[in-house]
């Protein structure tokens, strides 16, 4: 059986590098000398850039399979976690200030590993059902 994954859908770099290209447009077009203002769109953008590149570097965040699950951890670091160290794994839902936000939560004991839809391209609802459906099955 091949590993389930999970990835960063591909417009969100896109969508992150074209807002770093327009500060850097609208920074140029004002055409003022402020060096705070340069410094904070060189910041900013560079920031998005970083956050894009994150996404294109490592675009799959989490793997899974009967062996145990792997999770990107840091910048682009992997960790694999067997089955038998997964203490838990759950959807945490809030709703603050009217929105609703909900996040897959991996516990392995010592760290929470945490998810949301942006990071796993689909609904942490049914990556926490696939999850759960699949340590059930691992062989112990």
């Amino acid at each position: 059986m091949s590993p389930l994954q999970w990835r960063v859908r591909p417009v969100l770099p896109i969508a992150k590098l074209l807002g770093a290209v327009a500060l850097a447009a609208l920074a140029v077009a004002s055409g003022r000398d402020d060096p705070v203002q340069w410094v904070m769109t060189i910041t900013v953008g560079a920031a998005l850039a970083g956050w894009a590149a994150r996404d294109l570097i490592v675009p799959i965040r989490l793997s899974a399979d009967t062996s145990g699950v792997s999770m990107v951890t840091g910048f682009a670091g992997h960790r694999h976690v067997a089955w038998p160290q997964v203490e838990r794994v759950r959807v945490d839902r809030r709703e603050r200030r009217g929105l609703r936000n909900a996040l897959l939560e991996i516990d392995t004991g010592d760290t929470l590993h945490l998810f949301s839809s942006y990071d796993l391209g689909a609904e942490p609802a049914e990556v926490a059902d696939a999850l759960n459906a699949l340590r059930t099955n691992a062989p112990r």
